[in-house]
Formats: C-alpha cells, structure tokens, sequence
C-alpha cells in the first residue's frame, strides 16, 4: 500500500490507536463474551466479527468466555451449539477458551474485599423494597436502612449467604455507591443475590451468584482484557463497570466502549421470542432456517463468507439503525454466484412430450456448470422425448408478452433445442397431464440453423432419469408490515414455509451431500438440508432467490 493511501479506522480503531498510542495499553486483548441462554443470532455474528477482527488486526489475543453467572437460563447445549457456531464464523480462540463460573471463587473473594473497604453491604430489603428505594429518572432514591452495618456484621451476613443460612430472595450484597446518582445504575447495585440453582459447570457447589454487571468487569480484568467492546445498551452501565475494576484494585483495568447494535428488518433476534418459536413448535428448533440464528443461516446454507461482507458493509456505528434484511440476502448471493454450479430443477413439474424425437432414445448435451466460472468445467445432461417443465412456463392463453411456451409458439430448451408447442393433454377435471411439442433437429444447442430470433428460453429436466427431492421454500417468519400484534404477539407470516415434497432435479443431485449448495436455474441457490435429508433422498433449501430489487447505494 502507498504510504500517502487514506487508511479508514472506525471509532473503536481510533480509540485503540490512542491507547496504543499513549502507552495505556502495550498490547490489545479482545473477548467475545455470550451468555450460555440461547443461540448466537446475526447480531452476535458481528460481534464475535468484530472483536476477533480487532485482536488480529493488531496482532493481539483474543478470548472466547461464557459469561455463565445465570444459572436458571443456562444449559450445555447452548455452549456447545455457540462453540460451533463461533468457529463456523471463523474464529479462533486458540486455548483460550474461559467460563465466568471459572471466576466464582475470584469473585466472592472481591466481594468480600469491597465489604471490608466499606464498598459493600448485605441487604434484607425485599426486590419490591429495593426497587421503591431506588427512585426515579427524575427523583434520588434513598438509602437502604442496613446501609451503615459495620463491616464486621457484613462479613459475617454474607458468609452466611454462602453457607446458605438464608432463603432465595431474602438477603443481597449491593455496592455503596450512590443513592442520589443521576444515573440508576449506580444506586447502590445489587451485586450478589442468594439462589439455590444448580449450575451447568460448578454443580450445586455455590447458592448465591455474582449479578452480570459485577462479574463482567472482573472476567475482563481477570484475563487481561484490554478492550471491553459491547453493544450500546450498556453505555449506562460503563460507570458501574469502572467503579468495579477501580474499587477492586484491579492493574491495568480494561476499557469498555460501546458500539451499535445490529438490527435487521423483519426478523426475530431476540432470544425469548426465539425461545417461544421453539417451545410453541412454531419453529423446527433454533436452528429452523426462516430464523436468523448462526446455527439457522449455516443449515439454510449460507456461508462465513457472506456472514463477513454483511458485517463489514454494515460497518461499525456510535447510533442504533436498522438494517435491510435484503442486504444479508445481496452478500449471499454475491458470495455464491461464482461458487455455484448451476444446474436444472423443476419445482412445480408438467411432463413435455416431444412427439417427434424418438422413442428410447436418449442423447447426452454438454453444458457448463457455472458460466461465469470457467473453473467449475462443464457436465454432460440427458435428454429424452419426454421431459419435465415447469407448470408456469406454459399457458394455453397466454397475455401479451408472454415468450414462454403456448399453443403455435416456439422455445428455446435450455443447452439443447427448440421446440414448438403443439397441443395439450388434458384430464377431465381439466387439470394438465402433458404439454406435446416438436422439436427441430438442426437446432441442437439452442440456435436454428436459418438464424429465425426465438425469445422464450425454459428450463427442462429429463423425466425418465430425473431425481426427486423434497424442497423447501422459506420467507421471513415474520410479516413485513410489523412484528407483533395489537396483543403484543408476533405477527407470523402464514407462507413462511412452503414445502414442495416431490420435484424433479437433474439425477446427479441425488447424491448431493448436506450443506452442498447449487442454483438451481431461474430458482435460486439452494443448499442440501443437513438434518433431513437421508442418504440417496437429500432435502433442498433454498436460500435466497436470484434476483432483488437491493442495490448497494452509490460510494460517495
């Protein structure tokens, strides 16, 4: 690069470059910490994104820790499903693989540092109580009664808390800090409360559970984060995650700054609706493809690839915005059309008969798999006198400007002929059992030998050695004009899922194999359905459809 070439930096860069800079920090360490309560979404995808890409752009390290202080909500399997999903994106957290429940011990010793240096007190208020005293936006709360116990009496409160001399609910450790702060946050926290819940990682071993906004902090510091980088919600809580590293004496405390969420139109990120989707049966688990979760978009069969150009044109903002869901759409199919082959299936089929190709006959046409990616060669595709179509690429009174097939019109089949309809057969109740056509032999590949203009190409598959598949048609789960209803329920889009349980497909897709991905002509790019799809009877999901009216807006 020239040395005179703009170099673009973000905030967050500009920021660590200060640091850098000034000698704040010699080092930058980066963490992406998840709560074990759920799936990853596309709005974690740009966080674990941006934070492993800060660490390896200045040579740094970068953790992946489970902020795991929740019992209730935490389970094993929402580990595991993140450790995938985080390593399917690309990231690598080498041995540094960490759990806040790791900490436990830590912690309780900081607390108890804080109640010795007067920081903290055990509290008998009730939530209720405590929520009263608090105050409001624009009123001061006021202290808790226990507020001025001795530090000996703390001491000895909040081991029995440990011991589980007290009920759930019944006693809290809160920081001292400020009842008349203008900030709500830094009203004297709740920074322990008393919970007999067993533990996915440390058992029954402790019954009362650091609150996040002490634990976090002291994870960072604990690892030797540098760079705390969180979503803008918890901008109001910087103070109190300031106050934490600083009372509890912590070196080269870590720098929290916030940056914009990720919102995108039309669908659901947040957890507990998700979480409602699968306990209704709504969804077919958190890995359903109409969901925006890690675990959904990889089984739909999108790509790390376009999960990073979407998070890089989304950039990194100071200000919550909303994103275009065609955006994510855009960066799949930019990321697919020269990956692909490109081959032939029909989703709603019709038989074709071409009455005069011979009967038994079947030749084999050359045609190449990808025509803007010469590497991807080319296949040989069967063709026969009876074939498939689409059911809508034929009309038997078609509207002006219709240059499919029709009664006395002529079509060019895909890479192989062109043939002229010549009638339909039909059932009784009028249902269509067969399209019949002849064909010209000169025109094989697709071009008359006299040079005659024929405007309407279709796609065809052969019937006698087509494959038959399952597809899968999917739009947002929710509807386009609103997310929920007047009753505060989610607005479920009816056509969410359209299912097709028998197309036909060229016959070497029927050993397609789960996650391999294709266009399927004039259909879109379709993925083999990891969980469904059996040996010999693939399952295909389409992943987006070929064409948007998504533009990507002009560089300034």
């Amino acid at each position: 690069m020239d040395e005179n070439t703009a170099v673009s930096r973000n905030f967050i860069e500009l920021a660590i470059d200060k640091d850098l800079e000034e000698g704040v920090y010699d080092h930058v360490v980066t963490r992406f910490p998840p709560e074990p309560n759920g799936y990853l979404h596309i709005g974690h995808a740009k966080s674990v994104l941006l934070n492993y890409g800060l660490a390896e752009k200045y040579h740094g390290k970068f953790n992946l820790r489970f902020d795991d202080t929740n019992p209730t909500k935490e389970k094993t399997e929402y580990v595991e499903s993140i450790i995938e999903d985080i390593r399917w994106l690309g990231a690598d957290w080498e041995d540094r693989l960490y759990f806040a429940s790791d900490y436990f011990e830590k912690m309780y010793e900081c607390a108890v540092f804080l109640i010795k240096k007067g920081k903290a007190f055990v509290c008998d208020l009730s939530a209720d109580e405590i929520r009263e005293y608090r105050g409001t936006l624009t009123e001061p709360g006021k202290d808790s009664p226990y507020r001025d116990r001795s530090v000996e009496e703390n001491l000895r409160l909040f081991e029995a808390m440990r011991a589980g001399a007290f009920e759930d609910g019944s006693h809290v450790l809160r920081a001292k800090i400020d009842m008349a702060s203008p900030n709500i946050n830094m009203r004297d926290p709740v920074i322990y409360r008393v919970a007999r819940m067993t533990h996915h990682n440390t058992g029954d071993k402790w019954c009362i559970y650091p609150m996040y906004d002490f634990a976090h902090p002291i994870e960072d510091a604990i690892e030797g984060v540098t760079h705390s980088i969180c979503t803008l919600e918890f901008e109001d809580h910087r103070p109190l995650y300031d106050w934490v590293v600083r009372e509890c004496e912590f070196e080269n405390p870590p720098r929290q700054i916030e940056f914009a969420k990720l919102y995108l139109t039309n669908v659901i990120t947040g957890k507990r609706y998700i979480k409602q989707l699968v306990e209704k049966g709504i969804v077919d688990g958190w890995d359903d493809p109409r969901l925006v979760t890690i675990a959904a978009l990889r089984r739909r069969g999108y790509t790390p690839e376009s999960i990073k150009l979407f998070v890089e044109l989304c950039g990194v903002a100071k200000a919550n915005s909303s994103v275009d869901y065609a955006l994510l759409e855009y960066c799949i199919r930019e990321d697919l059309k020269l990956k692909c082959p490109r081959l032939m299936a029909v989703l709603n089929p019709v038989k074709l008969i071409i009455d005069n190709y011979p009967e038994g006959q079947t030749e084999y046409l050359p045609v190449e798999n990808n025509l803007e990616n010469p590497e991807l060669g080319s296949r040989e595709i069967p063709f026969s006198r009876e074939l498939y179509i689409e059911a809508d690429d034929f009309m038997e009174e078609p509207p002006k400007k219709y240059f499919r097939m029709f009664p006395g019109n002529e079509v060019r089949l895909m890479n192989a002929y062109l043939v002229t309809c010549t009638g339909v057969e039909k059932a009784e109740d009028g249902r269509i059992l067969a399209v019949h056509a002849v064909y010209d032999p000169e025109s094989r590949g697709g071009n008359a030998p006299d040079g005659r203009k024929v405007k309407g190409t279709i796609h065809f598959v052969n019937a006698a050695t087509a494959a038959h598949a399952e597809v899968r048609l999917y739009e947002n789960i929710v509807n386009e004009d609103g997310r929920f209803n007047e009753d505060g329920s989610l607005n479920l889009n009816p056509n969410s899922l359209v299912t097709i349980p028998d197309a036909v497909l060229e016959p070497s897709l029927a050993d397609a194999k789960p996650y391999e991905r294709f266009q399927f002509v004039r259909n879109g790019f379709f993925a083999v359905d990891p969980k469904d799809s059996e040996p010999g009877k693939p399952v295909f999901n389409r992943i987006v459809s070929l064409k948007s009216s998504f533009r990507l807006p002009a560089k300034a």
